[in-house]
């Protein structure tokens, strides 16, 4: 695959990268994770994408392909202590990050990363995001200097917001972050209106997660992941709805479709694709390789639809 520049940062990612959440989340063995990301890294990806609260996902990165580290551009994000699979502390199976400091305090956050750089098996961390927080902790100037002294420190690179709506437009307006990651697909359009743009505006780096909706286009029932997501079901009624208004021209595959219409927007800078499949990553590769054409008239009548329907559909968090 060809890379594409990540905003101001200089570094160069492919244009898909792979998102680690599910890896930490389901029972996996060490074996099938290495199996995952080897193939991603040896198909051209190069940008990884995790988070703390990820169950065990840091830990498998590191000791899957820690020996890979100039291969690839390392994300991870910070700054809550609990862990997607629900539960806190002790009782977490994936020995969660239980901080002793609360959320979103600038010493959890340095807690954080200090973890994560160990889980990783590395000595710096290419991007650090702010992982999904609201206004009133982006104003906490506590929880952006803790990120802004890591930099400093060399721990990591970059630093990031990972977020949506107005909470991501706080963060892309405030000019202190080098990133921006955020939800945009074909049912989840919101942020082609302002968001993407004002990232563009100042060459922050854009990075979108669920870029494929969850695979929901098409789909006959709601597609079921290994975990609990909050918005699957949403981006699922979603879909039936634009879909029931007709028909488009020349769909041979919904998650084609789904992914051209992502990269059709020129602010994307890579979109993160999660799945414990590696013949799912082969395909996505392949399907980018081939190229993602997808006609104007298609992204049109699904502009247009989400803009008929679509007046209380916000970005899902």
């Amino acid at each position: 695959m060809d890379s594409v520049k990540l905003g101001s940062t200089g570094i160069n990612v492919s244009p898909i990268g792979i998102g680690l959440s599910e890896i930490g989340q389901v029972k996996l063995e060490v074996s099938e994770v290495s199996s995952i990301l080897n193939t991603a890294i040896d198909g051209g990806i190069n940008f990884l994408d995790t988070a703390a609260c990820y169950g065990g996902s840091e830990e498998l990165i590191g000791k899957t392909v820690s020996h890979r580290r100039d291969e690839f551009t390392l994300a991870t994000k910070c700054g809550h202590t609990n862990c997607l699979c629900g539960t806190i502390g002790e009782k977490c199976t994936h020995q969660s990050i239980k901080l002793q400091n609360p959320d979103w305090s600038g010493q959890t956050i340095s807690d954080s990363i200090e973890r994560s750089l160990k889980r990783l098996q590395t000595d710096y961390i290419d991007l650090v995001q702010l992982h999904s927080c609201d206004i009133n902790t982006l104003e906490n100037s506590d929880v952006i200097d803790a990120l802004i002294k890591a930099k400093e420190s060399g721990k990591t690179r970059f630093i990031g917001y990972s977020g949506d709506n107005d909470n991501a437009l706080w963060a892309v307006q405030s000019g202190q972050f080098d990133t921006l990651q955020t939800s945009f697909n074909i049912v989840d359009q919101n942020a082609r209106n302002k968001l993407l743009p004002e990232a563009e505006s100042r060459n922050m780096g854009v990075i979108v997660k669920r870029p494929i909706a969850n695979g929901v286009w098409a789909r006959a029932q709601v597609p079921r992941r290994g975990f609990p997501t909050t918005y699957a079901e949403e981006y699922f009624d979603r879909a039936k709805a634009i879909a029931s208004l007709g028909p488009l021209k020349e769909v041979d595959d919904p998650i084609k479709l789904a992914m051209g219409f992502t990269f059709a927007h020129p602010e994307v800078d890579t979109a993160i694709i999660g799945t414990t499949n590696p013949k799912h990553i082969l395909s996505n590769i392949s399907m980018m390789n081939e190229g993602l054409s997808i006609s104007d008239e298609n992204i049109n009548t699904l502009v247009k639809r989400f803009n008929e329907l679509g007046e209380n559909w916000n970005q899902l968090t």
